[in-house]
């Protein structure tokens, strides 16, 4: 690494809410019942609901990852652990907030919700279907590592319900699969892949991360070559950061090193700015968000749409985050006291916070910049405020160096921008906000 400014080093780069999970704390757990308790939105206000459900457990945990993740449950814990949720939705469906109202998108992730078996994937589905019906659904989308889906499972996916499938690819080449602590081999995934496609799912996502532990060029290169060959209906790309509570860290410091050992953030970007660039040239997709590109104008993100613009989501299992009504709250975070407290019959609700106005305003805005094109009547007819306005000064920064574009009431992410959107987004935190750690 040529440029020591440029290293990866530890810390969350990726921005996924606002205001930053440390600043959550158990003394607003109050603000959660004071929603929870109130009268459902009006029909009319469109307001949509989605279920997040938090399946923790892994075959192996990644060098690189930061979930809340277990890989020595047995199958006992696991049926205990689904009851909990099943248990978890039934009390919140109690609740007046909540009661009769249908979600619009389900979401499962992990963690490795396809760790689990057909059979106690029915009984969860199941489960959740009898507290929150499922007549209005848009999406159902379900996160897969290659290894663990045989044909029978995706069959069971396919018939419960399952819109959509986003498939941990992260990299196609063995040596690196091992060298990050993958659970999957190269060979399972376009074994899975094939499995989906004849059982007719159409709407397959691929997951890659640029810059994990032995990328090069031409591996990355490679990697391109085999998406666009694949043809997922959509391709979803995180350039790799190095969170405390990851193994890659407590490597770090055991060899005492200040930057982890993958590529630079220079590196990364270029490497993801190549597979976007050839995605749209070569293979006709076109950028959703700073993340993904999608194939077809009927490819959706329901879940991703709906929750960066204000959406109710409710999220079930250990350490799962949810918002309802402008409130955050997050469950116990370790599995013992999440299940504990749900036998208990207790809603395992730790931490909360309760958002201002403004900072209503600022989540949405800061989540919206993620789609590199956002108008800004949406937020004048909204809350009253015009983002032009309130951050002339840096938007004009950022377009000065060749990130933004401003024109027609819209700001506009340039390509090189898209790269950098996460680090643009702490200039429009609140000043308390600013240099915290982010979870």
């Amino acid at each position: 690494m040529t440029d020591t400014q440029s290293e990866t080093r530890v810390g969350n780069y990726f921005v996924s809410n606002y205001p930053p999970y440390s600043f959550w704390k158990a003394a607003q757990r109050e603000a959660v019942d004071s929603v929870l308790t109130r009268t459902p939105p009006d029909p009319k206000d469109n307001l949509p609901l989605g279920i997040y459900v938090h399946i923790p457990f892994c075959r192996k945990r990644c060098d690189f990852c930061y979930f809340k993740v277990y890989t020595d449950k047995n199958s006992k814990e696991i049926r205990r652990y689904i009851s909990g949720v099943v248990r978890e939705l039934e009390l919140f469906a109690q609740m007046p907030y909540l009661r009769g109202r249908k979600p619009s998108f389900v979401y499962f992730g992990g963690g490795t919700p396809s760790y689990l078996s057909a059979d106690q994937l029915q009984e969860l589905f199941a489960g959740v279907q009898k507290s929150f019906a499922w007549d209005d659904v848009d999406e159902v989308a379900f996160e897969c590592e290659p290894g663990t889906l045989s044909e029978v499972k995706l069959q069971a996916l396919y018939d419960l319900g399952v819109t959509r499938l986003s498939l941990g690819v992260e990299n196609f080449d063995p040596e690196i699969l091992e060298w990050n602590n993958r659970a999957h081999r190269a060979d399972e995934i376009h074994r899975t892949y094939d499995f989906a496609r004849k059982i007719g799912f159409d709407q397959v996502n691929i997951d890659l991360i640029a810059g994990m532990v032995g990328e090069s060029d031409e591996n990355w290169s490679r990697c391109i070559d085999k998406t666009i060959a694949m043809a997922p209906e959509s391709v979803t790309i995180y350039q790799m950061e190095v969170p405390y509570n990851t193994t890659l860290f407590k490597q770090m410091k055991e060899r005492g090193a200040d930057a982890a050992p993958v590529a630079d953030w220079d590196t990364k970007r270029r490497w993801t700015q190549q597979a976007f660039a050839r995605l749209q040239k070569e293979a006709g997709y076109h950028m959703g968000s700073a993340y993904t590109a999608s194939h077809g104008d009927r490819i959706r993100f329901v879940y991703r749409d709906a929750l960066w613009r204000g959406a109710d989501m409710l999220g079930a299992g250990v350490s799962s985050f949810s918002h309802l009504s402008g409130v955050h709250f997050q469950n116990e975070h370790t599995f013992d006291a999440y299940v504990d407290r749900i036998e208990k019959g207790e809603i395992p609700i730790s931490r909360a916070f309760s958002l201002t106005e403004d900072e209503l305003f600022l989540r949405e805005f800061i989540l919206q910049m993620k789609f590199g094109d956002l108008g800004m009547a949406y937020f004048r007819d909204k809350f009253g405020v015009d983002p032009l306005k309130r951050f002339a000064s840096e938007l004009q920064g950022f377009v000065d160096q060749g990130l933004l574009l401003l024109g027609g009431d819209r700001i506009r992410a340039t390509p090189d921008g898209l790269l950098r959107i996460d680090e643009m987004l702490h200039s429009f935190f609140l000043e308390e906000h600013r240099n915290a750690r982010y979870a």
